[in-house]
């Protein structure tokens, strides 16, 4: 199968069945979706959105956090991943937005990068999805799914994923898709036991093309 027809039918099959989808992080304005981003590092959303509640409740804006010392905010994330680490990131992260931000998100990819925990990844989480802008945000499951369904190919890289996917999804959905592969990555194509038989893009998976190859020829034998 050629690329463009794999991206043509996977496309279509999520605009068909998935037209709308978004973040499972729990926000109501940039600042909360940039705190749940970084806490959501190596940590499932689920996790985060347990303990976000509280620390929101402490910090309703990012000037009461950025008056908040890291080890008073350790004891509202220490049970997601690297709390200590996410703690000095928050509360630099909040100290910089206010004093060089005026206490507002940045939509510039380039000024995001410049905050205490925020890398490529979270920079075009916030792009996507609080300014609508064409930004792939590469995580775990958008690395994992774009290898193996064959979007991209042999990208050893986030980087080198989010360039391919932005060659060939249209710029105006990208902000979409992104969302798309995290959701089939989480709960269809996980990493260890992939759900096929539930799959809705198997036609255009090159994981299943292969594996079923593998079947016939088994039986064959």
């Amino acid at each position: 199968m050629l690329k463009k027809d794999r991206y043509k039918g996977i496309i279509e099959w999520f605009s068909i069945n998935m037209p709308e989808a978004e973040t499972e992080l729990n926000y109501t304005n940039p600042y909360e979706l940039l705190v749940a981003v970084i806490l959501s590092a190596q940590c499932t959303d689920k996790r985060v959105n347990m303990i976000t509640p509280e620390l929101f409740k402490a910090y309703p804006t990012v000037e009461k956090m950025a008056e908040a010392p890291d080890y008073e905010i350790f004891e509202y994330i220490k049970s997601v991943s690297y709390p200590n680490n996410k703690a000095k990131h928050l509360a630099g992260m909040s100290r910089m937005l206010v004093s060089d931000f005026n206490s507002e998100v940045p939509s510039d990819r380039d000024l995001l990068q410049k905050l205490p925990g925020v890398g490529r990844k979270t920079a075009n989480v916030i792009a996507a999805v609080v300014f609508n802008e064409a930004a792939m945000a590469v995580d775990t499951h958008v690395f994992r799914v774009s290898n193996r369904i064959g979007l991209t190919t042999n990208s050893k890289t986030p980087l080198e994923t989010e360039k391919e996917l932005m060659k060939y999804i249209p710029h105006d959905i990208i902000p979409l898709a992104h969302h798309w592969l995290i959701l089939h990555g989480r709960y269809i194509c996980m990493a260890r036991t992939p759900k096929c038989n539930l799959c809705g893009i198997s036609n255009y998976c090159k994981y299943f093309e292969k594996k079923s190859r593998e079947a016939k020829n088994n039986v064959a034998v």
